[in-house]
Formats: structure tokens, sequence, C-alpha cells
């Protein structure tokens, strides 16, 4: 019994040990970012088209998005630290206008990283790649890549970077108060299970504010 009691002991502390740690696998946010959806939790991912990281975290984010609980939602923004970023923002914008991006999302990272016929930073080829894959006319691509809207996006953007206190990307940045990040975690499977630790504990948070207190 007590080799027994020894050895839950050391998993309890083990357990314990594992959660991911406030200034070491996430932090907060350099500015709290008002969310889209205040009565969810809301998720974004900081991503590059150029960035070999976020083309290898696609799959198993997909996975874990599918499995987000309702009251979870999850949504991307291009990382706009700079302006040598700029094309492959305007293009996720651009594309999301004509109302192609779910189905050239995955073509994109695909171009750029396993074909490699396309460069991240450069605008003009990626509105030829958009006009050849989507099948549309040139003029319309490029009038999505500059329009009002387009513009408008890139500047929140920048925003919501410079306010996650990001560093790199991928990052996700958890109901616009904390920030995990594959660097920050390890890999990029820790950054997601640092994410599902984090909205665990907003959930269980968000049920305490709600529930009365007691006279």
């Amino acid at each position: 019994m007590k080799k027994l009691l020894t050895a839950l002991m050391l998993l309890a502390s083990f357990n314990v040990m594992a959660d991911p740690q406030l200034g070491k696998d996430f932090d907060k946010t350099a500015q709290v970012i008002t969310s889209d959806t205040p009565n969810k939790i809301e998720v974004i991912e900081l991503f590059w088209y150029g960035c070999g990281h976020c083309h290898q975290m696609e799959s198993s984010l997909n996975t874990w998005v599918k499995k987000l609980p309702a009251d979870v939602v999850f949504k991307r923004v291009p990382g706009l630290p700079h302006q040598a970023w700029a094309p492959m923002a305007k293009t996720y914008y651009a594309m999301e206008t004509l109302g192609v991006l779910e189905k050239l999302h995955a073509p994109l990272f695909e171009a750029i990283h396993t074909k490699k016929t396309l460069k991240p930073t450069d605008e003009k080829a990626a509105i030829d790649w958009v006009t050849k894959q989507a099948g549309l006319d040139k003029k319309k691509v490029e009038e999505a890549f500059g329009s009002f809207s387009t513009n408008t996006s890139l500047n929140r953007a920048a925003n919501i970077f410079r306010a996650s206190g990001a560093t790199g990307v991928p990052s996700l940045i958890i109901n616009g108060q904390f920030i995990t990040s594959s660097t920050m975690a390890g890999n990029n499977d820790a950054a997601l299970k640092t994410a599902d630790y984090i909205i665990t504990n907003i959930r269980a948070d968000k049920a305490r504010a709600a529930t009365p207190a007691k006279k």
C-alpha cells in the first residue's frame, strides 16, 4: 500500500508539472485583443504562407479544429510583422473576397513549399496563380488584391500581430488574452495541447463568473 501511495503521489506530481506554464509554454498577449465573437472562446492562428512550420502544422491543426467544441470559434489571421509578408496576406484576403479561400488555401501552401512554383514575396506571381487556379478573370483578381476591404483587413492583421506580442509564426492567440506557439510550447502538438489547456481554464472561469454567489 505504501508503494502504491508513493507511486500515486509521484504521478500526481508529474501531472502538475506537465501542465503548461505561464511565461514558458504560453504568455499573456501584449494587449488584450477584442474578439468578433465575445460569446465564444476565440482562437486565432497567426500564420504566413511562406512559413515552413505553418505548412507543417496544417494537418494537425485542421484535425484539431474539427474537434473543437461548440463554445470555441477558430479563425486564421495572416501574420504581418513587416511589408515583406504583405503579398501573402493580400492573397489570403483576396481569395476570401473572391470566395475561393477554402478551395485554394492548402494548394497555395503546396505551391510554395512542395512544388516550389511560387515565391511568397511576389505579389504579381500570386495574382497570376490565383487567376489560374480559380479560373477567374485576372482583372477581377487584381481588384480583389487592391480593394478597400483587403487593405482594411491588412491593417487589422498588422494591429493584431502587434497587439499579440508574437515574435513569429505559427502562433495561437486564445480569447485575445493568451498566446502560445510551437516555439514556446516545444512543438506543434504541444502548442495545440497548450491551447486546449488555456481553453479549459477560460471556460471554467466563465462558468464561475456566471454562477451567482451564495449568500
